[in-house]
This record gives structure tokens, sequence and C-alpha cells, in this order.
């Protein structure tokens, strides 16, 4: 059953949690997704079963939080995150970061790091409004979207289209994690699939190269896809999440 928090923002947003031992696990979903999906639901049911605290909600516009998802942007969804997680948990987080979710844990890693246990990223996305959707476009699409403020994108994972908004990719710019420096003071795993069709794996192997710190490895699978939803991808979650708790 999920329960709501207020932030300042005014947004309203779901969560559910189980309490347990900590650190806790912290679970931050993709982009429009929400914390029904297959790795949060299994997650949580793992943690349950270690007695670990666990917490996962939804962003605004996502799932069951109020807001509109087309006038949300990565500004609002990471300051989400934090609200939640300075709000709702106790001590240093095991964060979970699932493609968006993967940008948003570093961005929440850069602010608080004294809130960090560890950091598990699946398909992790960094910069993916700059990297992927701008450097994407056509000119032709790029004039639609500075001309209309929004333009309409096929998605795999859904009937409707992905509207992409102006002020997405111009937030995106303020919230880059790529072009300076990244700091991880903590165990980091980052997990990829070689069959990803949404983030390269050439993203992680950027994203390994440039993140500093003492323990941070990175894993990738052959054959899985973005969803890296399969048991034995769950089951490598929840190792690595137990790899950073050690």
């Amino acid at each position: 059953m999920s329960e709501y928090l207020e932030t300042p923002a005014g947004r309203r947003i779901a969560f559910q949690r189980s309490t347990g031992r900590g650190p806790g696990v912290v679970f931050l979903g993709g982009f429009k997704s929400d914390m029904t999906g297959t790795k949060a639901a299994w997650l949580h049911d793992w943690a349950r079963g270690q007695n670990r605290a666990f917490l996962r909600f939804d962003y605004s516009g996502h799932g069951d939080s109020s807001g509109s998802f087309e006038e949300g942007c990565i500004g609002d969804w990471f300051q989400d995150a934090r609200h939640v997680i300075e709000a709702l948990t106790d001590g240093p987080q095991v964060l979970v970061g699932s493609s968006m979710g993967g940008w948003i844990a570093l961005l929440v890693a850069r602010a608080l790091p004294q809130r960090v246990a560890g950091l598990v990223t699946i398909a992790a996305a960094p910069d993916f409004t700059e990297q992927g959707f701008w450097a994407g476009f056509s000119d032709a699409q790029r004039q639609v979207l500075a001309r209309a403020g929004r333009i309409a994108l096929p998605s795999d994972y859904a009937d409707q289209p992905y509207v992409i908004t102006r002020r997405l990719i111009e937030d995106g710019r303020d919230h880059l994690v790529m072009n300076q420096t990244l700091p991880l003071p903590f165990p980091v795993r980052f997990l990829q699939g070689t069959a990803d069709a949404d983030v390269p794996v050439d993203w992680a192997m950027r994203l390994l190269d440039h993140a500093s710190g003492d323990d941070i490895r990175l894993t990738l699978v052959k054959g899985a896809d973005h969803r890296f939803s399969t048991p034995e991808c769950l089951a490598l979650i929840a190792q690595s999440i137990g790899d950073v708790l050690a």
C-alpha cells in the first residue's frame, strides 16, 4: 500500500517502504517508469527476506505521484529523490539506480555523499537528455523543439510516444555529471547489458573511466537488454548490493 509525502515544492510523492536493518536500500527508477516495475518489486521482496530497510517511490509525474510527466525535468526528479531520502530514511543508504535512476543517484551522491553507503546502477544513463536525445536529434527535430517547445518520439515500452520538452533538455544541462569531476567515495557497482538498445555499452565504459573512487567496478552481462530483469540479472543486482554492504 502506497503512502504519500509532500515535498517543499508542493509535489505529492507516492512511496512504499519496509523497515529493517541499515544501511537501507533505496530504489530509483527510470524515465517514465514507476515503483511497480519488476526490479523495484523484486528488490523490495528481497530486502524483506534480508530484514533490510527498503524504500521505493515514484518521481512527480510518474506512477501514483502528483504532477504531469511532460511538465517534469531532471532537476524536479532529483529534488524529489533528495527530499524522499532525507525525510524517509536514517543514515547512509545504498542507492540502486536504474537507467535515468542511475543519473539521479549520481546527483544525490554528489549532493549528499554522507548519506550514501554504496551505489549500484543498472544501465545507468547519466546526461541522457544531452548525449542521448539532443545528440540524436536531426536539425529538423531541434527546430521543432525550439519552435514548439516539445517533440514526440516513439517508445519501445509504451503505446504512447515520449514527449520530450525543451525544458527537459535545458534543465538537463544544469544537472550534467559527465562534464565535471565525479568523486564516488564509497563502494560502487555499475551493471550493464551488452544487448541494451537504449544505453550503449560505451556509456558504461565512459562512466567507469570518468568516476573516481577506490572501489568501483563495472560488470557487463552478455546478452542482457535494458530491462535487466531476468532471474539471473535480478540475482546479480542483489549480489551487487551485498558487495557494497560487505
